[in-house]
């Protein structure tokens, strides 16, 4: 056989190779954005007119959110907002339209402290997107309702703040778990383990006081 002909052989079977990596690659890339983002890389794809580009856009917002000082909320934190959504949810009975913006200004806060920037509607959605997508939905319809909330009817407004609320309460929690679990492990190195029982305990009280969702816009 020729040496040419080798060469052209060998050339042809790297391009080939080359090719099923490339696609191989767009293929597991494509199934972890849509693993991580659900209905938000739809949603992408859909408003997109390439699908490659609405993935890059979401890989870019990975590495954007990678950059940002996300933090869990301390217990006496979480007990705050908690009780001031509870203030909110109270507010609901007799001004409707006061209370969904309020809700949605608790709401802002709650990202603001858990380190999301705040500077924009759009870049709010785009930054918790990556580690909220599943509530994401909520929080699109419940600020449609808001910005038109004085000619929002009674219902629509009570849905605002079930969804707002969903939003809340993910945001609230995400990352509870994970600052437990170390603040054990540290405590557990310092030969702690009945305090950390004895705090454990009092987290769970605490917790099972917190407003559940069963709220209905006070009906």
């Amino acid at each position: 056989m020729p040496t040419w002909l080798i060469v052209v052989i060998v050339v042809v079977a790297l391009a080939v190779l080359g090719a099923v990596i490339w696609l191989v690659t767009q293929e597991m890339q494509r199934k972890r954005l849509q693993q991580r983002f659900g209905p938000e890389y739809d949603r992408a794809v859909e408003e997109s007119d390439n699908p490659r580009a609405a993935q890059r856009e979401l890989a870019e917002r990975e590495r954007r959110h990678k950059e940002l000082d996300i933090r869990p909320l301390s217990a006496s934190a979480r007990e705050r907002y908690a009780r001031e959504w509870a203030q909110v949810q109270e507010k609901f009975v007799d001004q409707p339209p006061a209370a969904v913006a309020e809700a949605d200004r608790l709401l802002v806060a709650l990202m603001a402290e858990r380190g999301y920037p705040t500077e924009g509607y759009e870049q709010q959605l785009s930054d918790l997107s990556v580690r909220h997508a599943k509530t994401l939905e909520h929080y699109r319809a419940a600020h449609t309702t808001q910005q038109k909330r004085d000619g929002a009817s009674t219902e629509d407004l009570r849905d605002a703040m079930v969804r707002y609320r969903t939003v809340f309460e993910d945001l609230l929690t995400d990352g509870a778990d994970e600052d437990h679990h170390d603040g054990e492990h540290h405590d557990r190195r310092n030969g702690h383990e009945h305090d950390d029982r004895r705090d454990a305990d009092q987290h769970e009280h605490r917790a099972s006081a917190q407003p559940r969702t069963e709220w209905n816009g006070g009906r």
